[in-house]
């Protein structure tokens, strides 16, 4: 089994990703999902969280070359970001999703470097928003972001989109498709629910507005 497989079924098993095709949750934006993934979850499991961290590094090691420094997105990257860096030797920093409004008003917590080469770690990329944001504060401070890392995507069009346009590979320990096969080797996705969630992916504007959501 390979680790994006393992890591499908962990997030299923800790309950950090619930599928609710016939009752979708409503996200933040008001848009309506078959999907809700809380990857914070994986912390509180030491056994998940280590399969994560180690699989960062893995990443790093296999598709980053002369990295030295890795930042996380806050707040959810911060943790596996501090843990992948911590394993790999490298400096860590991470990035608010706006500037503090008090002390010296940074948005970027830790040292970076002029012309360091980071890696960006991100729990879960849906648009892509938060981690692209994160690497143009990166960028203005004078680092080199060489790739985002991540431990889950939806696999949006848009997002691969977004991130060919901001010229950073995206990679991920595991993925929607990962998870809907793991869905239904332990029964909990049939046959409709699967293509609910095709559809949704495809086009999850259009599939949230069928049913009355943003």
């Amino acid at each position: 089994m390979t680790l994006a497989d393992t890591l499908a079924r962990d997030l299923l098993r800790i309950g950090a990703v619930a599928l609710r095709p016939d009752d979708p949750f409503t996200w933040a934006s008001g848009r309506l999902s078959p999907v809700y993934t809380d990857n914070r979850l994986t912390l509180s499991h030491p056994d998940v969280r280590g399969r994560i961290a180690d699989g960062l590094v893995a990443l790093a090691r296999e598709h980053v070359v002369d990295l030295e420094a890795v930042s996380g997105t806050a707040t959810a990257g911060i943790a596996h970001g501090a843990l992948a860096a911590d394993r790999l030797g490298l400096p860590f920093s991470y990035v608010r999703s706006s500037a503090k409004g008090h002390g010296k008003e940074n948005r970027i917590e830790g040292a970076v470097v002029e012309g360091q080469r980071v890696a960006v770690v991100e729990d879960l990329v849906s648009t892509g928003g938060s981690v692209l944001s994160a690497v143009e504060a990166l960028r203005d401070a004078g680092a080199v972001p060489v790739a985002a890392l991540a431990v889950f995507t939806y696999g949006f069009p848009d997002a691969a989109d977004a991130f060919l346009e901001a010229g950073l590979p995206l990679y991920t320990l595991t993925d929607l498709d990962a998870l809907a096969a793991a869905a239904q080797t332990s029964g909990d996705l049939d046959g409709d629910a699967l293509d609910a969630l095709t559809a949704w992916r495809r086009d999850p504007k259009a599939w949230s507005c069928e049913r009355g959501g943003e």
